[in-house]
């Protein structure tokens, strides 16, 4: 019995020792490739929003016209590089000459600040002091650059560092549509992928699941995305009827705090104040108007067109928005949406699941009324 049982431990320690080993390797190469993969991350995961987005009108466009679905994607592709980086081109084009001619006129002393109205010195809180700055940078701006010099540098490093991380943000997106490009090629190869993934994780529920999570993004896409398009474009429309200067830098200043769920009244706020220093009363007040209405719209809009096809609750999908956004940046909209609707549809399932001793005596009740 001794050699017996010696030789059982021995096989025993072997076999552990050799799973040891083979789980080290497994968990080696694991992080190996996680390494590797790990700076293409951020693009795959917007390249799969990307696709799943766009994928419908793929789909359209290949059916309505005698393009396959490969010649579709890549035309999808091609228009959205170029909505992308045309605009990214005139906008930095403008930037950096708006920015030349701007330091010319400081340099050479022919920059002139119109003077402010004496309305300006009547606002609340900020009025009198707005009025000061304002009416020295009119008649002495030299003055005003040397007192500020320190706060004005600290200003365009910031400028530059955010030029330079809207540059990367490009360059990114570019990849990313590159790689939306080729899932929607390969769209039937990538859903068969992703719903093995889901069922392999969730059983039968996986399939589920995973349309759950298409129908959300594009959910998020309309009611996140969308909304903030279109208040951008309502908010330039207002700005160019009243002569705003630089009207397009503020549209997408307005698109990209819509985007992360801030107000657009923070921007256009400030416009106001100018509007009513430079425009008439009634001019002001309609541009006033017109802007509060612009920053409300979303409490109509949003309930409007996110939900839409997602058999869960508007709010559950919002605070999964606006929790993943604080939480991984602009890329937590859509992540933070699709769990939390995955949790939901989970809790739900859990709760309508009844456990097998209520369907037992269920069942055993019913049989005894039939008797």
């Amino acid at each position: 019995m001794s050699a017996q049982h010696q030789d059982t431990s021995d096989w025993f320690t072997r076999g552990a020792v050799d799973a040891v080993i083979k789980i080290a390797v497994i968990f080696l190469v694991a992080i190996w490739c996680f390494e590797i993969i790990k700076p293409f991350i951020m693009p795959i995961v917007w390249g799969g929003i990307i696709a799943v987005t766009l994928f419908p009108l793929v789909s359209q466009l290949s059916k309505k016209s005698s393009l396959s679905l490969a010649r579709a994607s890549a035309l999808v592709t091609l228009v959205s590089l170029a909505l992308l980086l045309i605009p990214a081109f005139l906008f930095s084009g403008a930037l950096v000459s708006s920015t030349q001619d701007f330091i010319g006129e400081i340099q050479q002393g022919t920059l002139v600040i119109p003077p402010p109205k004496e309305s300006v010195a009547e606002l609340p809180l900020i009025g009198n002091k707005l009025y000061s700055f304002w009416d020295q940078s009119s008649t002495n701006l030299a003055s005003v650059i040397k007192t500020h010099s320190v706060e004005i540098k600290a200003v365009l490093a910031k400028a530059v560092s955010a030029l330079g991380g809207f540059g990367m943000t490009v360059l990114q997106f570019v990849i990313s549509i590159i790689i939306a490009g080729v899932l929607m090629t390969n769209a039937k190869g990538a859903s068969e992928v992703c719903q093995k993934i889901a069922i392999r994780l969730a059983g039968s529920y996986g399939k589920e699941l995973t349309k759950l999570s298409v129908a959300t993004v594009r959910s998020v896409v309309q009611g996140v995305i969308g909304v903030a398009f279109i208040q951008s474009i309502l908010s330039g429309i207002g700005m160019g009827v009243v002569g705003v200067p630089a009207t397009g830098i503020w549209m997408l200043v307005v698109l990209l705090l819509a985007i992360v769920q801030l107000p657009p009244i923070l921007i256009l706020a400030p416009i106001m104040v100018y509007v009513f220093s430079v425009e008439s009363t009634s001019v002001a007040i309609m541009f006033m108007v017109w802007g509060i209405l612009v920053s409300a719209s979303d409490a109509i809009l949003k309930p409007m067109l996110m939900g839409r096809g997602v058999d869960i609750p508007m709010l559950v999908i919002l605070l999964g928005a606006i929790g993943g956004m604080l939480m991984s940046g602009v890329v937590g909209l859509f992540v933070g949406a699709v769990v939390m609707g995955l949790g939901y549809k989970l809790f739900i399932a859990w709760i309508d699941a009844e456990p097998e001793t209520v369907k037992t005596n269920q069942t055993s009740s019913g049989e005894a009324e039939d008797l």
